[in-house]
């Protein structure tokens, strides 16, 4: 008991302590509940008997103050008859025979009249007994049961069902408060067989632990409960800070949503937050500190599972989870020559090339007996030419519909085309995982957390085959510096990181395996209804929405899908080789027709020359 005091006690329901031994014993215990901070105004304490206040100093008054004190005493004291002739006899031979043993009447032990009464009733039943030559035991405590007497101590009747005397029992409770602007033991309720318990008197009223009026309700109750609060250093949820205070003293601060939590839980049930930071710890593994009492309760983004609920006990859900994917940005930097002629299928533009070779011709056809400008024209002027005839003209609306038509889905089909390009990842979800789209030694998984077990259980069937990882801060360097290709994380700490660190990662599809966080404690904690209650009532009235707004909802990264709208040059690289080349034909076709033309004022030329010297000769 010594050394599980303080987890006996904190570990029951009830906080009412019944003390009942030796004096020496008593005043033993106290001092190490004193010691183990188990006393006022959290516990209230009953003795059996008086102890000595030389062990209370300053900082143990307010502790000790609304101790009880039950005590048997004589029945004089409570203005009952006794037999003052016996006792004032029995004085008297005590004087006699041992006069210097005898202590002042006021100062011998209510006990010591209990054991006279007790040794003067064996005395009368024996010698009732021995007068009357029985020889069965049976006799003499029938005689014990039928004799009554008034004794020294209060009337004196035994019964066979009981050990105590039938009547005449009186007793007192002393309250440890002040009086006389000192602590002391003051009495403040009696008690006999007749009346039961009643005041002692009006001046003293019973100061109960904590210096209330108030009777305790003698339950656990978390107002003033020391908490020892254990907490896990994760982003958002728990921020290690370090600030300076006006000694220039370094001081270690937390903030995030835990500890915005954690004071909205203090303020509703008024226990007191001792918090400390956690380290070198897996997730698996912080349900051992519960167990083994280093804390009482830890918060953090923990997720509840099936292995970890066998263990220890789960407060409500204080956070919606799920796990996320999360991948390094990878931008599509792949030239596709031909990308601008895939919104048509290759059938189409063959479809199309054929329509337009065969509109040409059926112009040629309706046009060439009416149109003058048709004729003697390269095929190059075709271009300008101008429709006379009906026919021509009603073939030509329909041939401008009909482009109009293409480009408008040329237009639409290729703006989508160049989007899924620009948003396509090498997988869409945990079911290409799953699949093995990705090697498993490329994926990464936090050891020792709800992502791992699930990995283990729905992915690779029990084999750690994945790429381990220690901490949040290697998960990420590992995919940033392509260690990685994925891994996986929970969705308010992946959302956070990608939004406001890790502006080069990103998350892919939707959230799996969803569950909840919620606070360790140990099974059948005294105080988990309680705290499940005050959670469930921060949920109600929206406190909960209102932290995940203000630690969730930042966003310092800009946003991937506003920040990169424009067509790069790779997604129409091939459009612009095709005019380059049709660019380089046109000069090759203007460098042909400048030839034509130098050929023939070089053949005029030379014609001239000939007619010139023709004539010379005359």
């Amino acid at each position: 008991m010594r050394d599980d005091l303080k987890n006996v006690l904190t570990s029951s329901s009830t906080r009412i302590v019944v003390l009942w031994a030796e004096p020496t014993y008593v005043y033993l215990i106290l001092q190490y509940a004193l010691y183990s901070d188990v006393l006022g105004p959290h516990f209230t304490w009953i003795l059996s008997s008086s102890v000595s206040l030389r062990f209370y100093n300053n900082m143990s008054i307010e502790k000790s103050i609304g101790i009880l004190i039950v005590e048997p005493t004589a029945g004089n004291v409570l203005h009952a008859p006794i037999n003052t002739t016996l006792l004032n006899d029995a004085y008297n031979i005590w004087k006699h025979y041992e006069p210097e043993t005898f202590p002042n009447s006021t100062k011998i032990d209510y006990y010591a009249l209990f054991a006279f009464d007790a040794t003067w009733i064996l005395i009368q039943s024996l010698n009732e007994f021995c007068s009357k030559n029985m020889n069965s035991s049976s006799s003499y405590f029938n005689i014990i049961n039928d004799m009554t007497f008034l004794g020294v101590s209060a009337p004196v009747q035994f019964s066979s069902n009981v050990t105590d005397r039938i009547d005449g029992s009186y007793y007192i409770a002393k309250n440890c408060q002040y009086a006389s602007n000192k602590l002391n033991f003051v009495p403040v309720l009696k008690y006999s067989d007749h009346d039961g318990w009643e005041e002692y008197s009006e001046t003293h009223a019973i100061i109960w632990p904590g210096k209330s009026l108030i009777p305790p309700t003698g339950h656990a109750r978390f107002v003033g409960v020391k908490l020892r609060i254990g907490v896990i250093q994760s982003t958002p949820f728990t921020i290690v800070t370090t600030i300076t205070n006006d000694f220039g003293q370094n001081i270690t601060t937390f903030i995030g949503y835990v500890p915005d939590l954690t004071n909205l839980l203090q303020k509703k049930m008024g226990f007191i937050p001792n918090i400390e930071l956690i380290s070198n710890r897996t997730y698996t593994s912080l349900g051992e500190l519960v167990e083994n009492c280093v804390y009482d309760i830890i918060v953090g983004d923990i997720t509840v599972t099936a292995v970890r609920r066998e263990k220890v006990g789960f407060s409500q859900g204080i956070f919606e989870n799920s796990l996320r994917i999360v991948m390094r940005k990878t931008p599509n930097t792949q030239i596709d020559l031909l990308a601008f002629l895939r919104p048509f299928t290759l059938n189409l533009w063959l479809l199309i090339l054929a329509t337009t070779m065969l509109t040409g011709i059926l112009i040629c056809f309706l046009e060439r007996q009416e149109n003058r400008e048709l004729r003697k024209q390269s095929i190059i002027n075709l271009w300008t030419m101008t429709i006379k005839t009906a026919s021509g003209r009603l073939l030509t609306a329909g041939l401008y519909l009909l482009c109009l038509v293409l480009v408008a889905s040329y237009t639409a089909n290729l703006a989508s085309d160049l989007t899924i390009s620009k948003s396509k990842n090498i997988i869409s979800g945990i079911d290409d995982i799953k699949s093995g789209k990705i090697l498993f030694n490329r994926i990464g998984m936090l050891v020792g957390t709800a992502s791992e077990e699930f990995y283990l259980r729905e992915i690779s069937s029990g084999s750690r085959n994945f790429y381990p990882l220690k901490s949040r801060q290697e998960m990420y360097d590992s995919l940033i510096n392509n260690l990685i290709n994925v891994t996986f994380n929970d969705a308010g700490v992946a959302e956070y990181m990608t939004n406001n660190i890790y502006c080069n990662a990103t998350l892919i599809g939707d959230g799996f395996d969803k569950g909840v966080f919620g606070i360790i404690t140990s099974k059948q904690w005294l105080y988990g209804q309680d705290l499940d209650v005050h959670i469930l009532s921060l949920k109600e009235s929206g406190d909960l929405d209102i932290l995940r707004s203000k630690w969730f909802q930042v966003k310092v990264c800009p946003d991937s899908s506003a920040a990169s709208t424009a067509i790069g040059i790779e997604s129409l690289i091939g459009l612009f080789i095709m005019f380059g080349v049709i660019y380089i034909l046109s000069l090759l076709l203007f460098a042909w027709e400048k030839r034509k033309i130098c050929c023939k004022k070089c053949k005029k030329l030379d014609d001239d020359q000939k007619s010139l010297s023709d004539v010379s000769h005359y």
